[in-house]
């Protein structure tokens, strides 16, 4: 592949990669694929449980499951997809073979036409939305790659999953540097967060209406539907609920200067009860278990970028 400028045009040297990819546009990457399980109540208290989601429409007889987990019940589990199409395992072998080995999801959109409800049957079709030009992120150069879902439930339409990774090559760091980890995403509901954090305070969302805490941050109160709120600033403490250990691809710039991996990513339930994602460090990846006890810190991992993390300890 070329890439770059040539004979003083100022133009593009045509990305002959990229015209092939954009034959996979289109095309089918899953076709009658079907769920693995029937919408059930187990999956969906689970669910709940791990989002600290207590909505009442959740339970009881004529319960229906929480619309963002429609893609739940397309999930292929540890033993993986048996239903990707020829054209979707030739698209990433034809970027795995190109050097572009590293993939990163980077959004999803999704569309709730209808409830499901335990018991439903679900089955799905997939299609290979778009590739994107080349692109040059802080991760490294890649290509975003597209997927939509049309998800049905017992033969009806229930929804449109629309998935996006980047498939890119790592960004190699001048020598004698350490990469950066990507800057959040600051907007209107979440800079008071952000603010707090520059004063190393871990602020909670409290719904002025009915008083139930909510993490991470956002617009409106799912108890509720309250709009105003204030904050409660929380003590630390918490426990590991849940981890996972990250071993591959590496990426040196979320580990620690003398820790460039494996790390842990953890889901911490505070003392306050919320819950929220971020390292658990202190402790060898191996060593941790739910139910630890972590304490809050903050953590600079760049001159302009300081985070909250957990330590953890054995004891």
């Amino acid at each position: 592949m070329k890439e770059g400028r040539g004979g003083g045009s100022g133009r593009r040297q045509p990305d002959e990669l990229h015209r092939r990819l954009k034959g996979y546009e289109g095309r089918a990457a899953a076709t009658a694929g079907v769920g693995k399980d029937v919408v059930n109540q187990a999956m969906i208290r689970h669910w709940c449980e791990a989002m600290g989601d207590s909505l009442p429409a959740y339970e009881g007889p004529d319960a229906i499951a929480p619309p963002t987990m429609l893609q739940a019940w397309t999930m292929g589990g540890l033993s993986g997809h048996t239903d990707r199409s020829e054209a979707y395992e030739e698209l990433f072998t034809l970027l795995d073979g190109a050097g572009y080995t590293s993939v990163v999801a980077t959004d999803c959109e999704q569309e709730y036409p209808r409830p499901l409800r335990p018991g439903n049957r679900i089955t799905f079709d997939a299609v290979i939305e778009s590739v994107s030009e080349l692109k040059t992120t802080k991760l490294g150069t890649g290509y975003f790659v597209t997927t939509r879902m049309d998800v049905r439930a017992d033969g009806e339409p229930a929804g449109t999953h629309r998935f996006r990774i980047l498939k890119y090559r790592p960004a190699q760091g001048r020598q004698g540097t350490r990469s950066l980890r990507p800057r959040p995403v600051i907007n209107r509901d979440n800079a008071g967060f952000w603010e707090g954090v520059a004063g190393h305070k871990l602020l909670i969302q409290r719904c002025t209406e009915c008083a139930t805490l909510r993490f991470p941050w956002l617009p409106g109160c799912g108890a509720c539907g309250g709009q105003e709120w204030d904050t409660v600033e929380a003590s630390g403490e918490g426990t590991v609920f849940s981890y996972v250990v990250m071993h591959h691809p590496p990426f040196p710039a979320f580990g620690l200067p003398d820790e460039p991996g494996p790390y842990a990513v953890g889901l911490v339930e505070l003392a306050e009860g919320v819950r929220m994602v971020s390292n658990v460090i202190g402790v060898p990846s191996d060593k941790i278990r739910p139910g630890m006890p972590v304490r809050l810190e903050f953590l600079r991992t760049d001159p302009e970028l300081e985070l909250p993390v957990f330590r953890g300890s054995e004891g």
